[in-house]
């Protein structure tokens, strides 16, 4: 009897495919599930997420319906995913921004978050602006972006804990950030270093507000 293989070879006998194989093969997965995000980036910044099909998608993308359903099991989880790396793309730029405590490390950390804004702006506008309603995972994730970036901004402050009276107002600070890059993305009618100025002023205000002594002063 020939025994285990049905090509007449024992199981012991047939070599898996090599290391290397197997890793390229991922590898070419990542690199194209990466590309349809990137493109997922544009597309959701430029169009509502309503404007968009499937077909839309795939016909952008250069690859059939079935394919893309193949990274992405509807259009529902590929839009979660592109806000995810949204999210993602602006923690990793704001989180090179100095942890001094000063002047320099404020205009800094403004100045990271404004490269990204100007640089990835579709990003930008993509996690911001949403697009879903109220789904929660997108909502989650939001939420998940604005208490990081506050949390940063509490811990240069004040090694002491803070009053909650300071998060809730730095959240309000957070919220102007968006809505005024917003604005500037769409009419540029100042110059960023005007608008830095002005987020610069609104964050000590914000601070003072709240009961507690800006150290950049």
């Amino acid at each position: 009897m020939w025994g285990g293989s049905p090509l007449g070879l024992s199981s012991a006998a047939v070599p898996s495919p090599p290391r290397s194989s197997r890793e390229r093969a991922r590898l070419q997965v990542d690199e194209r599930r990466s590309q349809l995000l990137e493109l997922g980036l544009q597309l959701f910044s430029d169009h509502s997420y309503d404007e968009l099909s499937i077909d839309d998608i795939a016909r952008a993308a250069g690859i059939s319906k079935g394919l893309l359903y193949h990274y992405f099991p509807s259009k529902r989880d590929y839009y979660v995913e592109v806000v995810r790396r949204a999210a993602g793309q602006l923690i990793e730029r704001t989180d090179a921004a100095s942890q001094e405590v000063s002047v320099e490390a404020l205009h800094g950390a403004l100045d990271a978050y404004l490269d990204f804004v100007d640089q990835h702006a579709r990003s930008y506008v993509a996690l911001v602006r949403g697009g879903i309603g109220s789904d929660p995972e997108v909502v989650q994730l939001l939420e998940a972006t604005r208490r990081t970036l506050t949390e940063r901004i509490v811990s240069r402050i004040s090694a002491d804990e803070p009053p909650p009276l300071l998060r809730l107002a730095l959240r309000g600070w957070i919220g102007l950030v968006e809505s005024a890059s917003l604005d500037w993305l769409d009419r540029r009618e100042v110059p960023r270093e005007q608008l830095r100025g002005l987020l610069e002023q609104m964050l000590v205000a914000t601070i003072m507000a709240a009961g507690v002594t800006p150290p950049v002063l």
